[in-house]
């Protein structure tokens, strides 16, 4: 209990130091969101978890459902909405040019769409957005969309690895439907899974980012596809894990 303590008691300071009232958390269905929103209804503070769903595969979004309802059951300060954006993300897809229609730019779309949805409850309700990502997406391998569901204001997983993630879950009572979930973000109408689109599991991954220095030549074959994947991934999506480009006014061309 000391991790998930010491977490929900930063979360609590934080909203306080701010002078805020409540934590805005989108829920997938997933170990993320699921333990991301349990820690926030731990604080006491009003935690409203919101349903999203985009032409979603109905087992995904019962998952959440099912979470949000154990939530409730265990603490009074949760607050639910449900908000179908399928229409909206279609309706998008209308009113934009084809042909920049790709099965990425439509897939980081919906984390947008859902993004713009949460900002919208939280100044509303004069809330922050809770990011829900881990180690691993977060400053590992970039997995997640800028400014989709990498748009929050606070990070309280961020510096746990996946498996500690499902560890906290585990510890604090997450629904077991949840924590034997294959990991995806929902974000394709062929419901590929997390390890689908990365072509290693999390815990190869974490097995990359801990990476001792061992000689090339004693890996394995499937340790040395794992850090190529991990390297691929990491060097394509550095670009979302630094600060954005600032033109230095004062130095000039500072490439």
């Amino acid at each position: 209990m000391v991790l998930e303590k010491s977490i929900s008691e930063w979360l609590n300071w934080y909203l306080e130091d701010n002078d805020l009232d409540s934590f805005v958390i989108g829920i997938s269905g997933g170990i993320d969101s699921a333990v991301t929103s349990t820690l926030c209804a731990m604080t006491g503070k009003k935690t409203i978890v919101v349903t999203m769903p985009i032409h979603q595969n109905p087992d995904e979004t019962d998952r959440g459902k099912n979470h949000i309802k154990w939530l409730k059951d265990n603490y009074e300060n949760v607050e639910e909405y449900h908000i179908d954006l399928t229409d909206t993300y279609e309706n998008m897809k209308q009113i934009t040019p084809s042909l920049f229609h790709n099965n990425l730019s439509l897939a980081n779309t919906r984390a947008r769409i859902r993004m713009s949805t949460l900002y919208l409850i939280a100044g509303g309700s004069r809330g922050i957005v809770v990011g829900t990502g881990n180690k691993v997406e977060d400053f590992g391998v970039g997995f997640y969309t800028k400014y989709g569901d990498g748009g929050v204001d606070i990070s309280p997983i961020a510096d746990l690895m996946k498996s500690e993630v499902y560890q906290l879950g585990r510890d604090m009572g997450v629904i077991d439907s949840i924590l034997k979930a294959a990991p995806t973000d929902g974000l394709w109408d062929d419901e590929r899974t997390d390890e689908d689109q990365l072509g290693v599991s999390y815990d190869e991954l974490e097995w990359a980012m801990n990476y001792g220095g061992v000689p090339y030549q004693e890996m394995s074959d499937r340790e040395k596809h794992i850090l190529e994947v991990y390297n691929k991934h990491r060097n394509a999506n550095m670009h979302k894990m630094v600060d954005i480009p600032i033109y230095n006014n004062i130095k000039g061309n500072n490439k």
